[in-house]
């Protein structure tokens, strides 16, 4: 970090590309409640539509999904007067700052990210620009709050760099020292939870089958079967937990369990180390259940009043605009843009 002091403040989103998952939850949202809940940082959580339109998006169901989400963080327990909950798009800074930041990433910094080598694949010469350029927007979205701190999985670290490198060309090329170089933070037992499917997979909400994941708007008993079909394999759980290493299926369901329970994993193969997976898997869907029905029921029942949902946004995008349009305007000073 530089030596000015910043505001400790958090900033995460998530793509409002499709229904949450548990995935989401334990890796993404409950930690954004985590640390709402500590009160050292401010924090700002947001849907990222723009991210979104990278690839073709249903406007219909974009609307849809961008409110389905919000509903997703409050009924989790982000709190919409302790945090700052926003819209993207209805933070025009973001966009404007990533203008700026495109002009000072490098292409070949962008070409290395692999999340685009990922997507776009072979295809890459008809991937959208605004695909291969994401990145800086990521970058904009974190910094035009000047967000010390960011929660992150695994497979976002590459882009949090990518971030403090731009921050530090940016303070690099201008002589300042305005830009704060962010922080991940990665913790915690599930921060990637895996396919019900294919253990060595992320659980996405774009799998093609539905039993690879858990939907927070699956109802129990949804969440119950798909617990008890998840693949695993013959043996019992071993007696600790260096003996799931070639077992991913396996290790996967006791990460979930790990963190839907707030216990770390040896406490969990204390419990159930030697059972077979027909006492575990029980005991793993009425926790699930127990954890999960609460959110699902007031997700249901916010989606029932999106004027309310709405309303939350804007008054989320107007505290939002508060913090980051004096940081853009000092931003086109520092560029030499006329105001």
């Amino acid at each position: 970090m530089s030596d000015t002091r910043f505001t400790p403040r958090v900033f995460s989103g998530i793509q409002p590309s499709g229904g949450l998952t548990l995935g989401n939850y334990l890796g993404a949202i409950r930690r954004f409640v985590d640390m709402q809940e500590a009160g050292s940082h401010e924090t700002i959580y947001c849907m990222v539509d723009m991210h979104a339109i990278t690839v073709w998006q249903d406007p219909a169901d974009l609307a849809r999904n961008t409110r389905e989400l919000a509903a997703g963080f409050i009924a989790s327990g982000i709190d919409p007067e302790r945090s700052i909950l926003i819209n993207q798009s209805q933070v025009p800074e973001h966009a404007q700052l990533g203008w700026i930041f495109n002009c000072v990433a490098r292409m070949g910094w962008m070409g290395r990210m692999t999340q685009w080598k990922d997507k776009a694949g072979k295809n890459a010469e008809n991937a959208s620009l605004g695909l291969f350029a994401y990145p800086a927007l990521m970058a904009a979205d974190i910094l035009i709050y000047h967000a010390t701190h960011v929660p992150v999985g695994e497979d976002q670290k590459q882009h949090l760099e990518l971030t403090r490198d731009i921050a530090a060309k940016f303070n690099h090329d201008y002589g300042v020292d305005f830009f704060p170089l962010t922080e991940p933070v990665i913790e915690g037992a599930a921060t990637r939870v895996m396919s019900l499917r294919d253990g060595t997979k992320k659980m996405s909400k774009s799998d093609p089958s539905d039993a690879s994941r858990i939907n927070l708007t699956d109802d129990a008993d949804t969440i119950a079967k798909k617990i008890r079909k998840a693949k695993t394999d013959p043996e019992p759980l071993p007696e600790d937990y260096a003996g799931l290493a070639e077992r991913p299926e396996a290790r996967n369901l006791v990460n979930i369990c790990a963190a839907l329970s707030d216990r770390n994993v040896d406490e969990v193969m204390a419990e159930y180390g030697g059972a077979q997976f027909g006492t575990f898997k029980p005991a793993l869907a009425d926790l699930a259940v127990a954890k999960l029905a609460p959110i699902t029921d007031e997700m249901a029942r916010l989606m029932q009043d999106q004027a309310e949902i709405d309303r939350i946004l804007a008054r989320g995008a107007e505290r939002a605009r508060a913090i980051a349009a004096p940081i853009l305007d000092e931003t086109y000073r520092i560029v030499g843009m006329v105001r």
